[in-house]
């Protein structure tokens, strides 16, 4: 049974997170503040004084600040300006990097291994598990890499190279390579004795991975069957023989799926041939899920990458130049079709007024279509055989929605300007340009997905400018005909 998350545990967490967050600020400004008194002071052996102050000040800071969780301090670094989080990173022991580290952002991470120190850099990468130090080893110089990988033993080093092979969205780059596996042939008695040797169990492994004498994949027992069955029972007897399981080279985001689907806290993981190489745990596929609705996010603002609030003016300005300069020419294409008709809009001021309602209304209809889109896409649920018939179902969501919504707004414009031209001009226009919008929402994704590109990528701005420009070209060539 999954535990409940009560609202006011929730409250209470975030409620923690500011409060760690000041308190860490607050320890910082200190700091600075006392360091600042003490060198304004005119006193004997000032320097050794304010050297003393200073020492003082940065041991009760460290023994604070390395009390918190890595995920704390995580969150610290990245809610901090340049100066400061580079003055509390210089805080953190040696035996906290590794795991501060791993849980930072990219940008972040990136920003601090390149201020980072050769030994300093080692001693992080030798507390990472080999699956984490994979996932680290792209970021770190090149110039120690060969080093690092020397100093590892050789299990953990060919770990390494195997899990940094795999490109980053699939299972393998992901896999967890301590797992429990017993043999087929065993006992409980036997798979107990080992468990009691081996003196712990690997965190979230509520099931062992079952091999023959070849290593390959057999089944799954569960650690329940272990506990409440006679241990002469054989494991073969008790095994779930048909476990989901995973190969290396399965989509991140299918996986993600199929673990949301089955209520999956870890999985065994095989090669090709079907031999058992590792387990993915639902923790890591949840990091994964988190890390991708982020770079969505992003996406759909045209950003190219995740970036750090506190990044460099230029480099953050560059991430957002080619999705601007996009919707620059969308933004000035619409304006030159508005240009088209400055006679229509002088002889009918009102259009001025009443231009903007069906483009803005154009845009969120199809942000919500492509919603929709981008969503089966990712489930699967979307392919050739269905296509034509979410198509024609959107289509016609968009007449009937600009039926209802055109006709109160064209019941509106006719008791504001007293036309009848105007009101059959907003109904019109706004049943041609929700259906131009659903269009375009089914269409966009569907396109950028069939070229191999992220569905998400840039999409609410494409939209937005396909729907602003058609909707002033509708509802201008509209006026002009009937006026």
């Amino acid at each position: 049974m999954e535990p409940e998350h009560h609202p006011d545990q929730l409250i209470k967490h975030h409620r923690h997170t500011r409060e760690l967050l000041n308190q860490i600020s607050t320890l910082l400004e200190k700091q600075s503040l006392v360091t600042g008194l003490v060198e304004r002071q005119e006193m004997p052996q000032h320097q050794l004084v304010s050297f003393l102050v200073q020492r003082q000040q940065a041991n009760h800071l460290r023994q604070q600040i390395n009390h918190f969780h890595p995920a704390d301090i995580a969150m610290a670094l990245e809610s901090l300006p340049k100066e400061q989080r580079n003055q509390l990173w210089d805080l953190i022991d040696t035996g906290h990097l590794g795991a501060v580290l791993i849980e930072l952002s990219d940008p972040v991470r990136e920003s601090l291994l390149h201020d980072m120190g050769r030994d300093q850099l080692m001693r992080a990468a030798w507390q990472l598990e080999s699956d984490e130090l994979a996932d680290l080893l792209p970021q770190l110089p090149s110039h120690i890499i060969p080093d690092l990988l020397a100093s590892l033993e050789h299990e953990d080093r060919e770990q390494v190279k195997t899990a940094a092979a795999f490109p980053p969205d699939s299972v393998g780059a992901l896999m967890d390579f301590d797992i429990l596996s017993v043999r087929i042939d065993n006992t409980l008695d036997v798979v107990l004795r080992f468990l009691r040797r081996r003196g712990s169990i690997p965190e979230d492994s509520a099931v062992l991975m079952v091999v023959d004498r070849s290593g390959y994949l057999k089944g799954t027992l569960s650690l329940e069957s272990i506990l409440v069955n006679d241990g002469e029972t054989r494991v073969e007897e008790l095994m779930n023989s048909k476990p989901i399981a995973f190969h290396t080279d399965d989509s991140l985001q299918q996986t993600a799926n199929a673990f949301e689907r089955y209520n999956l806290i870890t999985a065994p993981v095989i090669n090709a041939h079907g031999q058992l190489l590792g387990c993915l745990n639902v923790e890591a596929v949840l990091e994964y899920i988190h890390k991708e609705s982020k770079k969505d996010i992003l996406a759909q603002a045209g950003l190219r990458e995740e970036e750090d609030i506190f990044a460099p003016v230029w480099r953050s300005g560059r991430n957002r130049w080619p999705w601007l300069a996009l919707n620059l020419c969308i933004a000035f294409i619409a304006s030159r079709i508005i240009g088209q008709f400055e006679d229509t809009i002088t002889q009918v001021v009102a259009l001025a007024a009443l231009l903007p309602i069906t483009a803005n209304i154009g845009g969120n209809a199809g942000n919500q279509a492509m919603a929709l889109v981008i969503r089966s896409l990712a489930l699967h649920q979307l392919n050739r055989s269905n296509f034509s018939h979410l198509l024609i179902k959107e289509l016609m969501i968009g007449v009937m929605n600009g039926l209802l919504w055109g006709s109160i707004m064209g019941l509106a414009t006719w008791i504001l300007y007293d036309r009848f031209d105007l009101a059959l001009i907003m109904v019109s226009a706004m049943v041609v340009t929700l259906v131009v919008a659903a269009l375009t929402g089914v269409l966009i994704p569907v396109a950028l997905k069939q070229a191999g590109q992220d569905p998400v990528l840039g999409s609410s701005i494409l939209i937005s400018g396909i729907t602003d420009t058609f909707g002033f070209l509708i509802f201008l060539g509209l006026a002009a005909s009937i006026i």
